[in-house]
């Protein structure tokens, strides 16, 4: 680069070599070799192969053909072409190359191999890739033993290698009675082949293999293979984070999983904690957030009570589901039924509403959204005045004929300049009470001596619609969408640390109606009681959570909201509890 730069100097300490300079990297021909440079150098790294070997034979077939048909200037033209000698020339050469073979040869196996029904030598070609196999020194006998072979390596491939076979040479340096630890410095200096002698396992795991299925799960925790002391080898480890997609390839081990990213082009699987391995960890663990729970619910004051149950239209769209006394209302009376739990699975916990104590994995399934089906309902949770309100309300405006909310039911009665079906439902109170006794209630509650719900229906209504429902719920009312029918998307919306929030919310304030003044402003336990409350929501809910948004600045908060939503409609497939794809398509790859 130097010399380059030194060159450049020297050229230019005349005006008449700085006009040359510059007339020559502005020639088009100039440009025109880079870009064909690079355009080769793409084409390369695809390590093209020949589509034909016999380029010759078809030049001298193509020139008889021509000779025999009408002569015109073309064929002639196009005969004298293929007849000169360097094309001929290009064309031996070309069926030269593309009939030698350049893989690498594999040596022979040594002629003095005693016993080939208990020994087993196997070569390799070493590359940059790990064998793909983990080693463990027999306790009793001292020998090396393979451990495990991890779905998609090197070892895996060869079909020869398999779990428990005893490792007796590598290249010819016997490793008996040896430290795992010192085969890696072995495999290290070797050189192209890589020649392993083993001794097959008295009993093959490959009939077991065969018939593993393969399950894909949603990660409810985020995983580091170098912060683990327990996992058997830590660059074996797969890395994961919260929310991640997975493939689970083999889950025989009941300790530790192989597992990979969806979608990951590297074959070779990793290892992750089982789920019986990760329950026994949270259970030790016992969060501190778990005996939050019945405090947090205990967080409403008088002064909240006091608040209106209306806030009216916003822009033209009447948003009836943006009522803040209506959450305190169906929060305060122990709101909403419940029906009878869904079926066990052994991946999911007994009730799906109710607190998971050891979230791990969640088994789903493929599904891709036809376009005549409904949009997913999108339901939104969190602490109250982490900002599921304004979040909602800015979808709304964003976008009025593509986000909707339901229309909820009351037994009030019915005020002036207010339209049935549009701010609320207006009901008898027999006729709420009936929808009560038949569960078609998401939640409801009282305010004021008059009921207050969201119905099943109201969420039918605005999906039949072509809408996108958006709905802000406690999540112990999660389990009355959290069907099949429905397929929501839940978002946890969490705050940030405590002193973002400080920052953030130093001049926010809680609206009590639109008529009158706010009435206070956050306090300290505002923020400690928003913050606790998330950490009981994440810790007996997260199960439930596909997407958890941090709202510490509601501009970036939504602006990544709306991306999310829209990657959501967008992308395919999406992925769903496997309880709602049904058990007959559970294992196929896709439900395309």
């Amino acid at each position: 680069m130097s010399l380059v730069i030194s060159g450049m100097k020297s050229i230019m300490d005349t005006n008449e070599d700085f006009a040359f300079l510059k007339s020559m990297i502005m020639e088009r021909r100039l440009h025109l070799l880079v870009k064909i440079h690079a355009v080769l150098r793409r084409f390369g790294r695809k390590n093209p192969v020949p589509v034909r070997d016999n380029a010759e034979s078809l030049a001298c077939n193509m020139s008889e053909e021509l000779c025999s048909e009408l002569a015109s200037a073309d064929f002639s033209e196009l005969i004298c072409l293929l007849s000169k000698p360097h094309v001929k020339g290009l064309l031996s050469v070309h069926d030269t190359v593309a009939r030698k073979g350049y893989d690498p040869e594999l040596p022979p196996l040594p002629d003095d191999t005693v016993g080939e029904d208990s020994v087993r030598i196997v070569s390799l070609m070493k590359s940059q890739e790990p064998l793909g196999a983990t080693l463990k020194r027999d306790g009793s006998s001292g020998a090396v033993i393979v451990a495990r072979v991890m779905k998609g390596g090197a070892a895996d491939a060869t079909g020869l290698i398999h779990e428990g076979d005893e490792l007796r040479e590598v290249n010819g340096v016997p490793v008996e009675n040896r430290n795992p630890e010192e085969i890696p410095p072995i495999l290290a200096q070797s050189q192209g082949v890589v020649t392993f002698t083993v001794i097959p396992a008295a009993v093959s795991t490959e009939e077991l293999s065969a018939n593993e299925s393969e399950l894909f799960v949603r990660t409810l925790f985020d995983y580091d293979p170098e912060q683990d002391p327990a996992i058997p080898c830590r660059q074996a480890g797969l890395r994961f984070k919260r929310g991640d997609i997975l493939q689970i390839v083999s889950h025989r081990d009941d300790t530790w999983w192989q597992a990979r990213h969806y979608g990951d082009r590297n074959p070779r699987a990793g290892l992750i904690p089982s789920r019986q391995l990760q329950e026994r960890r949270f259970a030790l663990q016992r969060p501190k957030a778990l005996f939050k729970s019945q405090s947090v619910q205990k967080q409403h004051t008088e002064e909240e009570e006091e608040e209106d149950a209306d806030y009216g239209a916003i822009t033209g769209v009447h948003i009836a589901g943006l009522r803040r006394s209506f959450r305190l209302g169906r929060r305060g009376s122990g709101s909403g039924s419940v029906e009878e739990n869904p079926p066990e699975s052994r991946w999911r916990r007994k009730e799906i509403g109710g607190a998971c104590q050891a979230p791990t994995y969640l088994e789903v399934a493929p599904y891709c959204r036809d376009a005549t089906q409904d949009h997913r309902p999108v339901l939104m949770v969190g602490p109250e005045g982490v900002g599921l309100s304004e979040l909602k309300r800015r979808l709304l405006i964003s976008d009025p004929d593509h986000f909707g909310v339901p229309v909820p039911h009351t037994t009030r009665e019915k005020r002036n300049r207010e339209e049935e079906g549009v701010e609320y439902h207006f009901v008898s109170r027999q006729t709420f009470e009936l929808n009560i006794v038949n569960h078609r209630f998401i939640e409801y509650g009282h305010h004021r001596g008059n009921y207050y719900g969201t119905s099943l229906d109201s969420v039918r209504k605005v999906t039949a619609e072509g809408k996108v429902c958006l709905l802000d719920v406690q999540p112990n009312t999660i389990h009355r969408l959290h069907t099949a029918e429905f397929k929501p998307y839940v978002l946890f919306v969490k705050p940030p640390s405590i002193g973002e929030l400080r920052f953030s919310r130093r001049k926010a304030k809680f609206f009590a109606t639109k008529e009158t003044k706010p009435t206070k402003t956050f306090r300290e336990e505002d923020f400690e009681d928003m913050i606790g409350s998330a950490e009981a929501m994440d810790s007996q809910y997260g199960h439930l959570f596909e997407r958890v948004l941090v709202n510490g600045d509601i501009v970036s908060a939504f602006n990544e909201l709306r991306a999310e939503l829209r990657r959501l409609e967008t992308e395919q497939p999406q992925w769903i509890p496997v309880e709602w794809a049904g058990r007959a398509v559970q294992n196929t790859e896709t439900l395309c």
